[in-house]
Order: structure tokens, then C-alpha cells, then sequence
């Protein structure tokens, strides 16, 4: 007899063997067509799956997140069968789920192209209107490792050769394909709907360049049509809003060769950047925080003192001057507890906040370098929290206010927060590691936020806060940080005087709002898709004349702008009032101020916004005061 515990807290009792799609089938015949998986004692497994003694069991469907894995996993084996069946001599490799997605490795003769993509894709749906029944079987890994390569999988064989002894060998098969996997799989290729191949790339074999270069297709797959066509409409959005195309259009950046991984920024574009790094100033000095610089190259022994050599010096650029090792700071930190030791701390000095628009390098490899977002030359809008242990929940909440307005200044309102916990490489003692990370949870759950837990993947001297934004069209950035670090104050001898006299080491909080300037533009630039706030906008009107007679007023209407804190420059040029109006549409320009004749003669303006609304005509001193006042909103337009 068998006992099965649903999720609404009822049993179900068997006398015979049953299985996940038994249970499924006798609660309702809705649910046994649904089902896709099922999850045993907390252990995902196939419909299939024997169900032996008395457990706790949840049936998996299209409707659960783990049901959505399920699907890309064995999309990514339909894709694997289609190209068997139409390229017999490729090899398959891996096939992860990835976010949104799939994707799976074959090696072939020759490229594939984007007219073999289309029959790939039109064979996985023939092979899943077949209705195959997907069946897992565990074999003996030495006939495995000849079963594959008797038919060529080269690759195949070399996986199973290098899984672990103690581990099972799996394999899954649909009609005449059979691949190697863990599972579990749906139970045929007829649920296997809605998808779409995506793009081909390539991708050297175990990700090391001295082995083959392999084909990699993207694939991306969904329970409903509908979730799809909302994706391919978000990425359809996202091409439109990439900030490397809008930043040539509107001539914000540009990177060359010759520096990779680091921006040029024309004076548009550092115009945003200063709108930014002003404002965040403002930040600093109105919550406590007193500015510092600190030096972008610092002696070796720093770093090694620090913990960073031994856990992040592959991502150092190195130098040397007169026989000593030099490296180019990745990161603040170590600069800002130098700062700090100047002089002799009481407890009385804290909290101190130490801030720093701090200019960092990176070796980032160039495969990951991705426009301003991802670079190796970056500024972060970087402090940290000197403070007694006492003081910590107070700084971490307080911290937390002060991302939330800063976030919702420019636009974003939406967050969603995560707390990483200690990393398998770490510096400090285990009890300073309970501590810190006690301490953030706290902080969280006074503010009452929701929270995901992420085990493991804290940094190496302490856990940390992610707070994540989501933009216009649903996509998460992860921006701001907070991490508590018990270990570098000590490793680097910082102290204060308690009031008892005695000599202690400060609790640093290291905490970023944006974290690195250029990111978070580009992710701004892509969040408006280049028609940002008018407190932002590099440039916050034109003034348009619509003859040479009107010149002169144009000027002098550009001047009082400028004169009154806006953006504003003239386009005097010979040119149809028409072609400059839809010149500076395309570059997104918040106010087109228009002056013809019959604005000289009544001293007015007539006023166009970026959105195609025409104003009419007003005064002056009208069209001021409502640019200050949408100015002075900041995160959105009037």
C-alpha cells in the first residue's frame, strides 16, 4: 500500500505500483492531460516515474515555473532530432534551458544558414504532431559510451566518460532519436507546441578555444502562443530601444578598437552623463555622505591585504614602475579604508559615509562586452558605511529609503530585491558571516519588502542586497547593492575608539545606487528608447525659425531660454520649416520652439512637444515656467 500527499494536504491510497501519470489520472482526466512532470519529495521526475513509498507529491504542469523548464529542456531535444533527421552525419552535444529559452551545440561539415533554420523548425513540428512518447531509460555506462559512439556521437561518449562514478547514466528517447540526460522530459512531443528558433552562433566545444568551434541554435519556447508573441514582441521593442544604435543616432557614444571596452563620450551623451552624476552628488549631500577621491592605481600589497588579489586578480589590469607590481583599482573599496584611517576614529565620528564616483577597470573578457552596459572602464556611484555593529540595521534601512526615491526620481518604481549569501570562496570567519547576514535580513524584513534568497552568491567578503528595477517593457536590471563586510576593516587595520576606551573594528557597508554610471545610462537611454525626461534630455528645446526674417528673435528667444537653466540652441538654417521639424523629431528632442512672423509681431512662441502635440502659441514666460515645472518632476513628462 502506497500513501500519496497531494499539496492541498489529502492522501490518496494505492495498493498497486503507481506512477506520477497514474496519480495525475485519478484525480481528474484534466490533470492527466496536463501533466508534464511531477515532483516526488521535493525531486522533479518524469510522468512516468514509479512512485514506491509513501510520499509528498506535486503534478507539474505548463502552469508552473518548473513546467516552463520542462518544455524548453525538451524543445531543445526536439530541436536535436530535427537536425538528426535532416543533417544525419552532425553531431549533437548540450542543450541547456537557458532564460527564455534554449539552445543546442552540433558540430557539422559545414555552416548552417538561416534557410536550414527554417527547415529545422518546421521538422521539430512535424516531429511533434507525431505524438512520440518520450521514454527514459537508465543504461550501463560503458554500453552507453558504445551506443554513442557507434552512431558517431564522439561527443556524446566524451560527456558520459566524464560523468562523475556514482551517478546514474540516462537516456531519453522519442521515436528513432535517443539522447543522453538527466530529465525529465514531457511525456510526448506533442506537447511541445509554441516555439521558434532564434539566431545561429557559434561556441567552441566545452567553451575552450582551443577545441572545435561548434554551431549553437537559439531557440526559444512557451506553453501558450500568446506568452510568445508577447516575448517576440518585447524583443521586437528592445531592438528598437538598443542603446548602441540610439547612441550613434543621437550622437551620444561611440566605441572604437582601439580602446575596447571603454566609451567615448560626444557631448550630448556627457551631457546625460553630468544631468546624472549631479544629481547623485545632490544625493550624497543631502543623506551625510562626504565626497573623497581616491587614486585609480595602487600598490600590489594593497590588494593582497585586501583579499582582491587572491580572489579577483584575473580581472586586474596589472602594471609595474621601478620594480614595483602595480595594479589598476577594479573596485573602491581597499582606497576608501586608507581614508578612513587617516586619524584617529571615536565612535562619535560614526556612522561616516564615504563617497566616491570612483573610476575602475575591469578585464572583462571581450566576448562579454556589451556596448556601455558591460565595459571595462566604468564609474560607480560607489560609498561606504563606516559604522558600529549597533548600527547597522539603521544605515541598511536608511540605505534602502534612499534607493527607493532615487529609483522612482528617474522613472523606475518597480523592484525586485534579492539577498545572496556566502560564496563557496570567501574571506572572514564563519561567525562574521552569520552575523552579516543576519543583519541584512533584518534590515529587509523591517522595510517588509519581498525578497528572494539566492544561497551562495554573495561576494567573497561578505553578503549582499540586489536590488533589480524593471523597466518600460518588463525587462530587469540589476543595479543596486548593498554588502556588509566584517572581513576588510579588519584585514586592512581600520579602528575606532568605543566608549569604553577600547580599540574596535568598524562594520563597512559597501553600497551603490545605480552601480556603474555607464550602465545605467545605457539602460536609461533603452528604458525611454532615447526620448528621455526632460531633466535628463542632453538637449531640452530647439528654437526653429521659419524665414531669415524671424533670426533675430529666434536668437534672442534661445539666449533668455539658456539664461533661465534650459538646454536650448537655435537651428537658424536655410531649410523648409518641415525638414528641420522632422530632423529634430528623429533625434528626439523634448520642444521644437517655432517663430514665424506672427510670433515676432506678438512676442509669442508657438510650441511643438516630441510626442506631435501642438501647443499654440504663448508667451515667453509661459513656455519657462512649464519647462522648469516638468524639469523639476523629474521621473516623468507633462
Amino acid at each position: 500500500m502506497t500513501v500519496v500527499r497531494l499539496p492541498d494536504g489529502s492522501e490518496r491510497t494505492y495498493n498497486q505500483p503507481v506512477t506520477v501519470g497514474d496519480v495525475a489520472a485519478s484525480i481528474g482526466a484534466g490533470l492527466a492531460r496536463a501533466a508534464l512532470a511531477g515532483k516526488v519529495n521535493g525531486k522533479l521526475v518524469d510522468v512516468c516515474s514509479p512512485i514506491e513509498t509513501d510520499s509528498d507529491l506535486s503534478i507539474v504542469t505548463a502552469k508552473d515555473p518548473e513546467g516552463l523548464e520542462i518544455i524548453r529542456h525538451s524543445s531543445a531535444h526536439l530541436l536535436a532530432h530535427a537536425v538528426k533527421e535532416l543533417f544525419p552525419d552532425a553531431q549533437v552535444t548540450i542543450g541547456p534551458v537557458i532564460e527564455d529559452g534554449f539552445y543546442y551545440d552540433f558540430s557539422y561539415k559545414r555552416p548552417f544558414t538561416p534557410e536550414d533554420l527554417a527547415a529545422i523548425e518546421k521538422r521539430m513540428a512535424e516531429i511533434s504532431a507525431r505524438d512520440l512518447k518520450v521514454e527514459r531509460k537508465v543504461w550501463d555506462r560503458s554500453e552507453a559510451i558504445n551506443f554513442f559512439k557507434n552512431q558517431g556521437e564522439h561527443y556524446k561518449a566524451q560527456i558520459i566518460e566524464a560523468i562523475p562514478g556514482d551517478e546514474e547514466v540516462s537516456l531519453y528517447s522519442q521515436g528513432n532519436f535517443t539522447d543522453l540526460c538527466r530529465g525529465p522530459h514531457v511525456p510526448t512531443t506533442s506537447k511541445l507546441k509554441t516555439f521558434k528558433l532564434m539566431k545561429l552562433a557559434g561556441a567552441y566545444w566545452r567553451g575552450d578555444s582551443h577545441n572545435e568551434m561548434l554551431q549553437r541554435i537559439y531557440g526559444t519556447a512557451w506553453a501558450k502562443k500568446e506568452d510568445q508573441d508577447a516575448y517576440l514582441h518585447r524583443l521586437e521593442e528592445a531592438e528598437k530601444r538598443d542603446h548602441r544604435k540610439l547612441g550613434k543616432q543621437l550622437d551620444l557614444f561611440h566605441i572604437q578598437e582601439e580602446a575596447p571596452g571603454m566609451v567615448f563620450w560626444h557631448h550630448k551623451g556627457w551631457t546625460i552623463w553630468q544631468q546624472v552624476e549631479q544629481y547623485m552628488r545632490e544625493i550624497f549631500l543631502d543623506n551625510g555622505y562626504l565626497e573623497i577621491r581616491t587614486p585609480s592605481v595602487l600598490d600590489k600589497g594593497l590588494w593582497v591585504r585586501s583579499g582582491h588579489w587572491e580572489n579577483f586578480h584575473e580581472n586586474m589590469f596589472i602594471t609595474q614602475s621601478e620594480q614595483r607590481e602595480l595594479a589598476v583599482k577594479p573596485m573602491n573599496c581597499p582606497g576608501h579604508v586608507q581614508v578612513f584611517k587617516q586619524g584617529l576614529k571615536s565612535y562619535r565620528d560614526l556612522p561616516l559615509r564615504l563617497a566616491e564616483f570612483g573610476s575602475c577597470h575591469r578585464n572583462e573578457p571581450s566576448g562579454a562586452l556589451h556596448g556601455i552596459m558591460r565595459v571595462r572602464a566604468f564609474t560607480q556611484d560607489d560609498a561606504h558605511i563606516f559604522c558600529a555593529e549597533s548600527q547597522v540595521q539603521d544605515e541598511a534601512v536608511q540605505f534602502i529609503d534612499l534607493l527607493q526615491r532615487v529609483y522612482t526620481d528617474f522613472g523606475f518604481n518597480e523592484l525586485l530585491v534579492k539577498l545572496s549569501t556566502r560564496p563557496a570562496k570567501r574571506v572572514g570567519s564563519e561567525e562574521q558571516w552569520d552575523k552579516a547576514e543576519a543583519a541584512l535580513q533584518s534590515a529587509l524584513n523591517h522595510k517588509k519588502l519581498v525578497w528572494e534568497l539566492q544561497p551562495g552568491e554573495g561576494a567573497f567578503y561578505g553578503p549582499k542586497i540586489e536590488f533589480s528595477l524593471k523597466d518600460s517593457i518588463g525587462r530587469l536590471w540589476q543595479c543596486g547593492t548593498l554588502q556588509l563586510d566584517f572581513s576588510m576593516p579588519e584585514r586592512l587595520e581600520a579602528e575606532y575608539v568605543a566608549e569604553d576606551n577600547s580599540r574596535k573594528v568598524p562594520v563597512m557597508l559597501h553600497r551603490a545606487i545605480l552601480g556603474s554610471l555607464e550602465r545605467f545610462i545605457g539602460i536609461l537611454i533603452e528604458n525611454h528608447a532615447g526620448a528621455l525626461p526632460l531633466w535628463l534630455s542632453p538637449e531640452q528645446a530647439v528654437v526653429l525659425n521659419i524665414s531669415e526674417g524671424q533670426a533675430d528673435y529666434a536668437r534672442k528667444v534661445t539666449e533668455e531660454l539658456k539664461h533661465n537653466g534650459v538646454r536650448a540652441s537655435a537651428d537658424l538654417r536655410n531649410e523648409k520649416i518641415t525638414y528641420k521639424i522632422r530632423e529634430h523629431s528623429l533625434q528626439k528632442l523634448p520642444y521644437q520652439i517655432i517663430v514665424g512672423d506672427k510670433e515676432v509681431v506678438a512676442q509669442m512662441v508657438a510650441v511643438r512637444t516630441r510626442a506631435g502635440s501642438n501647443l499654440g502659441q504663448m508667451s515667453l514666460q509661459a513656455l519657462i515656467e512649464r519647462l522648469k515645472a516638468e524639469i523639476s518632476i523629474r521621473a516623468g513628462e507633462v
